[in-house]
């Protein structure tokens, strides 16, 4: 819902809920995090598709940016979960705990770039989006946080920005969910029913809610003070965050 709503991934609340819940079930220490990053692109997959349906409808996806920073995307989110095999879980929490505040303080002071420039050539929206694909896979959301600002910064009006991040997100998804599955495919020590780093049961669960409530979130979002909702998100993010960063000692 939040996803359709607010033009941000759930991933934002995926991830830390999954990591809680992993470690409650004494997954393994060291896998806990790169699980709930991979579980939590897998599910993005399916939102997506929903949401950017949705967003579709109302004539708000701009196909055109969508093709010329997929190459981008897609590589930069390949070379992230990459990255993350590589990395401890402790380095990979606090990342994600600095971008949670991130993310909850541009919620919560409606931080905006002012529209300074046009969008980038084919080179500068390869860069742009692999850079928005990298950190999308390390910290396992549909990218909405990144790309909304940046297509705002690009004169791109917000409400077209929120639905075109929507369809942004599907390439992040599956570039992320097919990293993280196969970096961990094989490694001695994850849970049953685990496909590489890819949580299966709670994929599952995750997939099938989010399907049905992301084109809810997307109908809210044209009738609802979606500025005071933000706000609110944004502290339910410091206390995600606030957590995490406690479950570190």
């Amino acid at each position: 819902m939040l996803a359709g709503l607010l033009g941000v991934g759930g991933g934002l609340i995926i991830v830390p809920v999954l990591a809680f819940v992993f470690a409650a079930q004494h997954f393994p220490e060291a896998y806990i995090l790169h699980m709930a990053l991979g579980t939590s692109l897998a599910s993005i997959a399916f939102t997506s598709i929903s949401s950017l349906r949705a967003h579709h409808a109302h004539a708000a996806v701009d196909w055109p940016i969508v093709r010329r920073i997929t190459p981008g995307i897609v590589a930069g989110t390949l070379l992230g979960s990459v990255l993350a095999a590589w990395l401890s879980t402790v380095f990979l929490k606090v990342f994600f705990v600095a971008f949670l505040f991130y993310a909850g303080t541009q919620m919560l002071l409606n931080i905006r770039p002012k529209a300074a420039r046009q969008l980038p050539q084919l080179t500068g929206m390869f860069v742009a989006g692999s850079i928005i694909g990298a950190v999308s896979s390390l910290v396992g959301i549909g990218g909405g946080t990144l790309s909304v600002p940046f297509m705002t910064w690009c004169n791109v009006a917000l409400h077209r920005a929120i639905g075109t991040s929507a369809a942004i997100g599907f390439p992040i998804a599956v570039a992320g969910a097919f990293g993280y599955a196969a970096n961990g495919y094989g490694l001695a020590g994850l849970p049953a029913n685990s496909f590489g780093f890819i949580y299966l049961p709670a994929l599952l669960g995750v997939a099938i809610a989010s399907v049905l409530t992301a084109p809810f979130g997307a109908r809210l979002a044209h009738r609802l003070p979606v500025p005071k909702l933000k706000r609110i998100f944004a502290m339910l993010l410091y206390v995600l965050a606030f957590r995490m960063l406690a479950s570190l000692f």
